[in-house]
């Protein structure tokens, strides 16, 4: 099977229709789908863009007719957290309301879904998406393929690597290994900035970690891993011979990416594919 690797969409509704098109996907009665390929979608699927609802539509049918797979982001388990309430703390929720950066990040996603009946069904279908994929010759995960946290996490997954919700409640507790290994595979490793030194990122949220490049660690063995999440700037191109991004921040005005992967052991520039 081919797939295309589609990074972080964000809302980007038009901005999809136009890659699906430019990838020779056509529009049926079924939904969107190409006679000879899946689309996989990397998770973040929505915050940020225009047209959150419309996003969510077209990838679900996608993935309910067969003609893509999707994996969960780090902005649908921030979505599953803030509508679930804490069952430890009388009327709080997993992801707090009451923190300005946490509703700001949200904020395009709840202005079309709060208080509403799409809203619970959004959150039930992100429930059901997978935290990874391993699809034997290519590997899929939101940002960072780590074996050593994901083994940890194994033992506690749902069917199809799924979160559970005793998983998602230890997930939100920091200083729990759970919580540490979901934030590694969904938010990519970080590093302490060190005792009293922070800063203010480009959201207005203050940071006492820094993302780490975690691909510049050395090879990585196995099958070409795909990922989303970093917001990369350059030129789209493999980040080793078996790694590749397909986020290319699309939400800050950037490229919506995706690879066309048909098979080979060795990714190549030229397979990706940009709108």
């Amino acid at each position: 099977m081919n797939y295309d690797i589609i990074g972080d969409v964000h809302g980007h509704h038009d901005r999809l229709v136009s890659l699906l098109r430019t990838l020779g996907y056509r529009e049926t009665l079924r939904g969107w789908r190409h006679p000879e390929r899946i689309a996989v979608f990397v998770g973040d699927l929505i915050d940020r863009g225009p047209q959150q609802l419309a996003t969510l539509r077209l990838v679900r049918t996608m993935t309910d007719t067969g003609a893509a797979l999707a994996i969960l982001g780090n902005h649908e388990l921030n979505a599953i957290a803030w509508a679930t309430p804490d069952p430890e703390r009388a009327g709080r929720w997993l992801r707090p309301h009451d923190r300005p950066g946490n509703r700001r990040q949200h904020a395009a996603f709840l202005a079309e879904v709060e208080g509403s009946t799409l809203h619970r069904e959004a959150i039930d279908w992100f429930k059901t998406l997978p935290l990874w994929l391993d699809l034997g010759a290519i590997r899929v995960v939101h940002a960072c393929w780590d074996d050593r946290q994901m083994d940890l996490l194994r033992p506690q997954l749902g069917p199809g690597a799924t979160l559970t919700d005793e998983l998602l409640v230890r997930a939100s507790r920091p200083g729990d290994p759970a919580f540490d290994a979901l934030e590694a595979v969904c938010k990519g490793p970080e590093t302490p900035l060190g005792q009293g030194m922070w800063f203010t990122d480009k959201y207005g949220i203050r940071r006492t970690k820094a993302r780490v490049r975690w691909w510049e660690r050395g090879p990585c063995a196995g099958p070409p891993v795909f990922f989303g999440h970093y917001c990369l700037s350059t030129r789209p191109q493999p980040l080793a011979p078996n790694l590749a991004c397909v986020d290319y921040s699309v939400a800050e005005g950037g490229e919506l990416v995706a690879y066309r992967w048909e098979g080979e052991p060795a990714l190549r520039a030229t397979h990706f594919v940009w709108v």
